[in-house]
């Protein structure tokens, strides 16, 4: 049986009693979620039920509304990525901050920019996240200073956003070159071979290999292929009728 999609581990108590009760749709406990996001960003938990619960509230009281949170609730979704949280928070958020900033008017500072710009571009990475197009997202989030003011206040983001593209590729990989693998954690050197080794639980063969080495990861039951047998047991007396109608004169 999966995980229900309102379970999460870290949750406190007392957040646990308000998304179960009444609570939940009360404008005093914005400040109590608000808190909570602050507190998943600093010790790297995710609780995913309690932050669209809180976008919820945002819609029903859009005066309470905090930027910075809707920003920090978004870019702890892209770590969880390729689950669907980043799509469900977005389409909690008010439509106009989902259009395109105008390209006439001056660009913002870091950290000054409106809403709407900001879920533009975190909106872009994640469009590049589901391509598995990860080298576009390391260039994308390096190109401007901006992806790094909306991140800052997530604790580990880099770190977390490398797990999670080193999940992905558990998946579906049996060996990947290591130069490929490099490019798509950002990682190179003795970094890259303790993150691999480490944390992954992989293997790195430098003697084999068109870019250096060669990356194996082990078997399990999502990257294992296997042959899939489908039979359908259907009775030949299911099918009496159809053959009786066959042979049936027109009236």
């Amino acid at each position: 049986m999966g995980i229900a999609f309102d379970f999460a581990p870290d949750r406190p108590e007392h957040i646990e009693t308000i998304l179960n009760g009444l609570d939940r749709y009360n404008p005093e406990t914005t400040t109590v979620f608000q808190d909570y996001v602050t507190q998943q960003c600093e010790d790297r938990t995710y609780d995913c039920y309690a932050n669209l619960a809180l976008l919820k509230l945002y819609q029903f009281n859009p005066h309470l509304t905090r930027d910075e949170t809707i920003t920090n609730i978004l870019v702890k979704a892209l770590t969880v990525f390729p689950s669907p949280d980043f799509s469900l928070g977005l389409h909690l958020l008010p439509p106009h901050t989902l259009r395109p900033a105008s390209m006439s008017s001056s660009l913002p500072a870091a950290g000054d920019a409106p809403l709407s710009e900001a879920v533009q571009k975190l909106t872009s990475l994640n469009t590049l996240l589901s391509q598995a197009d990860y080298i576009g997202f390391w260039n994308t989030l390096d190109s401007d200073d901006l992806y790094a003011d909306l991140v800052a206040d997530v604790s580990g983001f880099e770190e977390l956003m490398r797990v999670r593209i080193a999940v992905t590729v558990g998946q579906s990989c049996r060996e990947v070159e290591k130069g490929v693998l490099e490019s798509w954690l950002q990682l190179h050197g003795s970094d890259f071979e303790r993150f691999i080794v480490d944390i992954c639980g992989w293997g790195i063969d430098n003697t084999t290999g068109g870019r250096g080495g060669v990356v194996s990861i082990p078997v399990n039951k999502e990257n294992e292929a296997k042959g899939t047998v489908v039979r359908e047991n259907v009775n030949f007396d299911q099918f009496a009728r159809v053959i009786k109608r066959a042979y049936e004169q027109p009236a």
